[in-house]
């Protein structure tokens, strides 16, 4: 199942409202991505962990 990780579920000065879906792992990646480009946040198993745990299902449209 795909997964979605959601700016907005995380305070944030700029107000980011990036919304990444896919494989779970690959949005694990692409989110540290962001976090650590856009945000400031340092990569690591610890902040690859915190995306993991607030991952959601991506629930399609249609269904």
């Amino acid at each position: 199942m795909r997964k979605v990780a959601d700016c907005r579920d995380f305070p944030s000065e700029s107000g980011c409202t990036l919304t990444i879906s896919g494989e779970e792992n690959e949005v694990v990646r692409a989110a540290a991505d962001h976090a650590v480009t856009v945000h400031g946040h340092a990569d690591g198993p610890e902040l690859r962990e915190q995306i993991r745990s607030t991952l959601k299902d991506d629930v399609p449209e249609h269904a």
